[in-house]
């Protein structure tokens, strides 16, 4: 048979997993909105990207 500090520590375990595995609502975050472009950032896109090409014409 088992002492009565050990059950009463069964217990108060037992209590303790309880209280923490309570289920818990998760609350959805809003989407943030997209920030608005400003006119530099939406001309960039329609232009060509710009770059640099090495052409090796002696090899």
């Amino acid at each position: 048979m088992l002492d009565a500090f050990i059950i009463e520590e069964i217990k108060r375990r037992e209590r303790n997993r309880e209280e923490r595995e309570r289920p818990a609502l998760e609350i959805p975050l809003p989407v943030p909105e997209e920030r608005p472009r400003r006119r530099s950032e939406a001309e960039d896109d329609d232009k060509p990207q710009r770059g640099v090409i090495i052409i090796d014409m002696l090899g």
